[in-house]
């Protein structure tokens, strides 16, 4: 049986990896900028974004600089304005929260992660939340999953890694820790072949968690 387990947010918990995408896209293209979307999405499995395109493509920095901004903004804009929530995801926690302690490990930053959890109720299950700001390498790098583990003094085998996709299951694996992928139509192309479970939706988490060897 699973003690522990350690939720992404984008993608896992909220609906939000299509908008920063969009704001992404939106902000480079006020620069004139089109981004490749099928080259964005490879590019997440190594941790690269849409203004790694436009920095190999050679656009000035001072303007990546100032969009990056845009971009937060735009970003922000979305994520109080649109719907983000995924349906299940509080009735899961609590199901969950009777056999197991759970935290989040996300490379979302500090103010977004706010922003996106005022006013609901998914925080509340969680000893705690570890943000890009509270690491020094983001997945696909083990660093962010293996300081919750030590957070919490859980053994790797006792375990489980909840991601949405290949850049944060790379993570999970780097980690030495099982991992459950649920399924994102966002990033539904990703290679999760090294995936130790794939599911539906978190409602099947419990089983996984009360079965698992």
């Amino acid at each position: 049986m699973k003690k522990y387990i350690l939720f992404d947010n984008d993608g896992v918990l909220v609906d939000t990896e299509s908008w920063y995408y969009l704001a992404s896209e939106r902000a480079l293209a006020d620069i004139g900028f089109a981004v490749d979307r099928d080259r964005y999405l490879r590019d997440m499995s190594r941790g690269l974004g849409a203004f790694d395109q436009a920095v190999a493509a050679g656009v000035d920095e001072s303007a990546i600089g100032r969009q990056r901004k845009v971009r937060d903004g735009y970003y922000q804009e979305y994520l109080r304005t649109e719907a983000i929530e995924i349906d299940g995801v509080v009735e899961a926690l609590a199901a969950l929260s009777k056999h197991v302690r759970m935290a989040i490990v996300t490379t979302s930053k500090r103010a977004d992660f706010e922003i996106i959890h005022d006013g609901r109720q998914i925080r509340r299950f969680m000893d705690f939340v570890l943000v890009r700001d509270d690491y020094r390498l983001a997945k696909p790098h083990p660093e962010p999953y293996l300081t919750a583990l030590q957070r919490f003094g859980a053994a790797k085998d006792e375990t489980l890694i909840v991601e949405d996709s290949s850049r944060g299951l790379k993570s999970a694996v780097a980690a030495g820790i099982d991992c459950a992928v649920v399924h994102n139509e966002f990033t539904r192309s990703h290679d999760f072949t090294q995936a130790t479970h794939r599911i539906g939706s978190l409602a099947e988490l419990t089983r996984i968690v009360l079965t698992a060897g």
